[in-house]
């Protein structure tokens, strides 16, 4: 069986680094190889631009492992929502592999439990902030991707209110909210974004703290990326406004061991005659 670490993929190096790095962490901690696998888009990177080579994208990396007749595939999510859209186009572009290169089997570990792990970091990556920055009960916002489904949604909502009841009066008031939506009516559930809760009372003057729903660092998080662009912007049309961002969620400890302990109890079911 062949183990991989699985996102979205970006055309940043520094989001497939991220990706490659918390592959070997993952894979030291459960006591096997686990490769860094990009469902699209990493290919494009420069291989200039990645130490160890060219990314490895899904199509690629299948077709590879096929060549070199191996047909069992374990797949560990590197996403928030793994029941989002995201997690199910991956599914759809796999079934459709399993037909064109001749069959294999496939499978995914759990990602990171919404009603645990996740909010647990987020509720950390917090505290770090504000104590780094000796911020005494600062406004939070918790930022999303936003999209289609929502399911993401209701992840997101999930996490905020487990944050807001762990963290309680050590926090100011707190939004859920997403970076961007696609336009209706019926994409309400996205709502407020990024943009439209920094407009709000409370969340419009001094320090507020933005809590990023982010695995890696590339075009949306990290330094440079739409959600600092979109603070940004904020602070420009809200003169009194600061935003501090905290870390991201994918380089915490408990993500990687979370996410090794997944692995682990899967390999060894495996393993059991």
């Amino acid at each position: 069986m062949k183990t991989a670490l699985i996102d979205n993929g970006s055309l940043e190096p520094a989001a497939h680094a991220c990706l490659r790095a918390a592959a070997a962490a993952i894979g030291a901690r459960a006591g096997t190889r686990v490769d860094a696998v990009s469902w699209r888009h990493s290919g494009r990177i420069p291989a200039v631009a990645l130490e160890g080579g060219p990314a490895w994208t899904l199509a690629r990396w299948i077709r590879a492992r096929v060549a070199a007749g191996e047909r069992e595939y374990l797949f560990i999510p590197f996403f928030i929502s793994p029941q989002g859209t995201i997690g199910s186009s991956i599914r759809r572009d796999l079934d459709r592999l399993r037909e064109t290169e001749g069959g294999f089997d496939y499978a995914f570990t759990e990602g990171l439990p919404t009603d645990s792990a996740l909010p647990a970091i987020v509720a950390d990556r917090i505290r770090e902030s504000a104590s780094r920055l000796g911020l005494p009960r600062p406004p939070v916002v918790v930022v999303d991707h936003g999209g289609p489904s929502p399911a993401s949604a209701e992840v997101r909502n999930q996490v905020a209110d487990r944050v807001r009841a762990e963290l309680g009066g050590a926090i100011g008031p707190l939004l859920a909210t997403s970076m961007e939506s696609p336009d209706g009516p019926d994409f309400a559930f996205n709502r407020p974004l990024l943009c439209e809760a920094l407009a709000r009372p409370g969340f419009d003057s001094g320090d507020v703290l933005i809590a990023p729903l982010f695995l890696s660092p590339g075009r949306h998080a990290g330094p440079g990326g739409d959600l600092v662009r979109i603070a940004r912007g904020a602070e420009v049309r809200a003169p009194r406004l600061r935003c501090h961002f905290t870390d991201l969620v994918g380089s915490h400890p408990l993500a990687l061991e979370t996410l090794a302990g997944s692995l682990s109890r899967v390999l060894r079911v495996a393993t059991q005659p």
